[in-house]
């Protein structure tokens, strides 16, 4: 029997019960040529069940070419091709909508294809859902981290989460953290509220709404390592989006009220 600490929910409420399990990693990509074939193999590595669906906006490196490669190759992999970069968030917004409805996901992965993410501590993930509605890979709780980031990022990292939590009031300690498990019924009321924000913003507002919600959210620690080969994504129009959105999130935008927070 799983030890599971979820983070305390307002409504205590409960996703229904979960059908048969179908696993799809959802990997949004820009130009991660060099990287896309090792993260596709190491998820396969430890979730061989698993079902990838590579969501690529038009890489001018080739991406998408290698990723129709590899799903000729492996009959696991789906490719979602989108005709230009438009953002993080939206590449997330439109694989999980496929993910859910196209290929009947139960439990629905988001992560990193530069292989900044663990792929190693998947099972675990997979199994905590058990208990949980949402599992987090933080940085941020006893055992997590970061490898290979200097000072100045280290503390701009920290210095958000911070903030987010302060703004946003959820038992969250990594809520800027892009590597998720979600169960398919809360991401699909999830979905139902506007998620507008981009970057690294987006992960803070979809949490938020699902901690609104009523969901279980558990947090389990992971080693984040910057990546290797290609170049970050982080840019300074996305920080900057997050210093006036999260204030937004909390002030203007829109939270499930009580009744909507009864989950099915």
């Amino acid at each position: 029997m799983n030890n599971c600490h979820t983070i305390s929910n307002p409504t205590g409420s409960h996703i229904e019960e979960k059908p048969t399990e179908k696993t799809v990693v959802c990997l949004p990509t820009y130009n991660e040529a060099e990287n896309i074939r090792q993260s596709v193999s190491s998820i396969l590595r430890f979730l061989p069940e698993a079902a990838i669906l590579i969501i690529d906006d038009h890489s001018p490196d080739g991406t998408g070419h290698i990723a129709d490669d590899l799903a000729r190759r492996e009959h696991r992999i789906s490719v979602l091709h989108r005709p230009q970069k438009q953002g993080l968030g939206k590449a997330y917004l439109e694989g999980f909508e496929f993910a859910l409805h196209q290929m009947n996901a139960t439990y629905i992965v988001q992560m990193d294809a530069d292989l900044s993410h663990p792929t190693d501590v998947l099972p675990r993930m997979i199994e905590e859902m058990n208990c949980a509605d949402l599992v987090i890979g933080s940085r941020y709780i006893s055992g997590g981290g970061t490898k290979n980031w200097n000072a100045p990022r280290r503390m701009i990292s920290r210095f958000g989460a911070g903030y987010a939590r302060a703004w946003l009031g959820m038992p969250v300690h990594d809520p800027t953290g892009g590597y998720k498990v979600w169960d398919r019924n809360l991401l699909k009321n999830v979905l139902d509220y506007p998620i507008d924000s981009d970057g690294y913003v987006f992960q803070v507002e979809a949490t938020y709404i699902a901690f609104w919600l009523g969901a279980r959210i558990v947090e389990i620690p992971i080693w984040f390592t910057d990546r290797n080969v290609g170049q970050s994504k982080m840019s300074t129009n996305i920080a900057f989006e997050a210093f006036w959105r999260i204030p937004a999130i909390r002030l203007f935008g829109q939270r499930p009220n009580a009744a909507e927070r009864a989950l099915p």
